[in-house]
């Protein structure tokens, strides 16, 4: 599929750049209908292997990429079911978004993510699936999820200790403050930092760039430099479900999710 509308994300593919759009308001929080539209895409990208040199991720939403899980429809989703249910429901989301992930990080493609404010949680995690990161000034990477009482779930710490140091790592985890555009720079977690409203235009050129090497070496040399920690992965579910399954959790997502001030996440 090289056109698709979704109600979340859109893409377009053109002379070999598969340009996707985050534009779920307020701030392409990944819930169910983000996961499936992510599902998609893996799946497009798999069946185009000879015509997508390059993938392009951006967010249309002016706050920033992404403000990560839909935790809103978590907690209303555990609403009425036992124990076991909700865990089950959990895992089984997980284990999803994981597959859709790790199919991203693995094709034989560039990903680029163009980042502009918020990037924090789920939304870090699907920047960290890539195997760039252009970054306008105003963007903040941020992992909030230990104020929850969770650990991030979409692959973020495997996909983090790839990329950075574990200075970096513990910090990010063990505080849940924001790094600018600059410290990601400096900590080698993203390629580039551009003007304000310049990352797309910047990660577009980018990806034209990638576009005139042969396809097979790019997929050896990716195969070499970026290989999927997939053994982490699993063992971050069990943590994330593990967690999970403390009442403590629930208690400060059903208080994340009916407060009315400030979000808590928030640095």
């Amino acid at each position: 599929m090289k056109n698709f509308q979704g109600e979340t994300l859109s893409w377009d593919l053109t002379d070999g750049v598969l340009e996707v759009t985050l534009h779920r308001p307020p701030c392409n929080e990944i819930g169910l209908h983000t996961l499936g539209d992510l599902e998609r895409l893996a799946e497009a990208i798999s069946a185009l292997p000879d015509e997508i040199a390059a993938v392009v991720f951006s967010s249309a939403i002016e706050a920033g990429f992404s403000a990560g899980a839909d935790l809103g429809q978590l907690y209303r989703e555990m609403q009425g079911l036992d124990k076991p249910a909700r865990l089950a429901g959990v895992r089984e989301f997980l284990e999803r978004i994981h597959r859709a992930l790790n199919a991203i990080d693995a094709a034989g493609v560039v990903t680029i993510a163009a980042v502009h404010g918020i990037c924090f949680g789920g939304g870090f995690e699907l920047a960290l699936v890539c195997d760039l990161i252009v970054a306008d000034r105003t963007a903040r990477f941020s992992f909030p999820e230990l104020r929850l009482g969770l650990v991030p779930g979409f692959g973020g710490v495997p996909r983090l200790k790839r990329d950075v140091g574990n200075a970096t790592v513990r910090d990010l985890l063990f505080t849940g403050r924001s790094i600018n555009a600059t410290k990601a720079l400096e900590a080698g977690l993203v390629s580039q930092v551009v003007g304000e409203g310049q990352a797309l235009r910047v990660a577009r050129q980018t990806a034209q760039q990638a576009r005139k090497f042969d396809r097979e070496t790019v997929r050896a040399a990716k195969r070499f430099v970026k290989p999927v920690p997939y053994a982490e992965l699993r063992q971050e579910i069990e943590l994330f479900c593990e967690l999970f399954a403390r009442p403590a959790v629930e208690e400060s997502l059903r208080k994340f999710v009916e407060g009315a001030g400030v979000l808590p996440y928030l640095p």
